[in-house]
């Protein structure tokens, strides 16, 4: 797995079946610690399963090394009662970037008459204005970078924290392995990381109802924290730019324009194929993605080799965020990846105003898409295979009147439906950390909490 990681973000897809096996390999013989999980979450045909087993393989080299440090630490945890439960949010992304936007209103909803609210930052200060508004939205902001695992975990729990919030997982910069140490009685994952973390260091995932269903907790380390709508969290505050002219963001002034602004590693073959399908059948139409210097002559290639001519391959390069929310105004239909759905990347373009068609998987990030649809009251975007993907982007496609009927709905329910209510977000969110903390003071063990039902575990189509 050695170039997994550059050639998915160059779209070479010649080895992906040779990538699977050996993954598979790794796992059959329980070699610890050789891959990364992060890759499992984008490469086709992988489990649910196979990702917990890999997570769990990952992390035991990590816990070993340092057996002898966290016994010395042993730390323990009065179960009394207090007038605010204190959480701590980790993370190294509290600057410009997608969790932030994410949780910016979040974090400023939290109910500080029930809630004490702690940040620990291992990343960089930007000196950018989110971390400035991030570093006033919490009682008490902690720079840990420049600490050590352990020395961050002592620091942690000499603030009495009652529950600890991770906001990595197995993505680039983490730090997750602090939780290993356990310096605060409840661990959550949330949010950074669509997967399981493996081993017993984490309590409580945060989810919902249609992406982990009742019946897939064997597939998860964590117990199920359901709150009723989406997992993820998204304000109504957001500002959207000036939408530019089509000439001026490098699009044809006439056309069908179908967009995907995921990251080039999210692209499988089997979605290529599709999205060239749909540019045969739909004359004039374009398809937008993101800049990518890595990918773009790759994907141009093939492009070509399915027929479609490579201008009609039109890349967007990196703007601001409010710049960004303009152009995407640009767009007609967002077509989403498989097995990686768009994750900020989808709500972003709901906000915008613009659809987002999407093919559910059975895994945690082959599901998100569909669970901001639900919450946003458009579950007829989710198709149940990738031949339903291609009949509903083809109809909406050519059917200007149902295309715009779809529009109206989008546009009534972005300020109407649950998914961008940050404050009715929060309160459920804090229930649910109320919720745990009740439990250890009753002494119970983490189990599934929260609202079980309000979504379909299904996917849809509308087949």
């Amino acid at each position: 797995m050695k170039h997994y990681a550059l050639s998915r973000r160059m779209c070479e897809w010649e080895r992906l079946d040779e990538w699977r096996e050996k993954v598979r390999d790794a796992l059959a013989r329980k070699e610890a610690g050789t891959v990364a999980p992060f890759h499992l979450l984008s490469l086709p045909g992988m489990s649910a399963a196979e990702q917990r087993a890999c997570a769990e393989l990952w992390m035991q080299p990590r816990i070993a090394a340092s057996a002898v440090e966290r016994e010395d630490l042993s730390f323990s945890f009065p179960a009394t009662g207090k007038a605010k439960i204190r959480l701590g949010y980790l993370s190294c992304d509290f600057h410009e970037h997608a969790t932030s936007r994410l949780m910016e209103e979040l974090f400023e909803a939290h109910d500080r008459e029930r809630f004490e609210i702690y940040a620990y930052s291992y990343g960089a200060d930007d000196g950018q204005s989110m971390r400035k508004r991030l570093e006033k939205s919490f009682d008490r902001f902690f720079d840990i970078q420049t600490l050590s695992t352990s020395e961050s975990a002592r620091h942690i729990h000499s603030h009495d924290v009652d529950i600890l919030i991770d906001l990595k997982g197995y993505t680039a910069g983490t730090r997750t392995v602090i939780l290993t140490y356990r310096p605060a009685p409840i661990q959550v994952n949330y949010l950074g990381y669509p997967g399981t973390l493996g081993g017993d260091f984490c309590d409580y995932i945060v989810t919902d109802p249609y992406l982990t269903p009742p019946g897939t907790e064997v597939d998860y380390s964590e117990a199920f924290a359901y709150l009723p709508h989406s997992y993820q969290p998204h304000g109504r505050h957001a500002r959207i730019g000036r939408r530019p002219g089509r000439a001026e963001a490098g699009l044809p002034e006439r056309g069908f324009v179908f967009c995907c602004f995921n990251q080039a590693y999210k692209i499988t073959p089997e979605i290529f194929d599709v999205w060239c399908r749909l540019l045969a059948n739909v004359p004039d139409s374009v398809l937008w993605l993101l800049d990518s210097t890595t990918a773009e002559g790759n994907l141009r290639d093939a492009a070509c080799q399915r027929g479609i001519a490579p201008a009609r391959l039109v890349f967007a390069p990196d703007q601001a965020q409010n710049e960004h929310l303009g152009r995407l105004g640009l767009a007609d239909l967002v077509l989403d990846t498989l097995p990686y759905n768009a994750h900020t990347t989808a709500s972003d373009a709901l906000w915008a105003g613009v659809p987002v068609v999407t093919c559910a998987g059975d895994t945690f990030p082959s599901r998100v898409a569909g669970s901001l649809l639900h919450a946003v009251g458009l579950p007829e975007l989710i198709a149940a295979d990738l031949d339903g993907y291609y009949e509903l982007a083809l109809e909406l496609a050519t059917s200007p009147e149902l295309f715009r009927k779809l529009k109206r709905k989008l546009d009534t329910n972005r300020l109407t439906t649950p998914l961008f209510d940050i404050q009715n977000y929060t309160r459920h969110l804090e229930t649910l950390y109320a919720t745990m903390w009740r439990r250890y003071l009753d002494g119970k063990r983490p189990s599934a909490i929260g609202h079980t039902t309000g979504l379909e575990s299904a996917s849809h189509s509308t087949r």
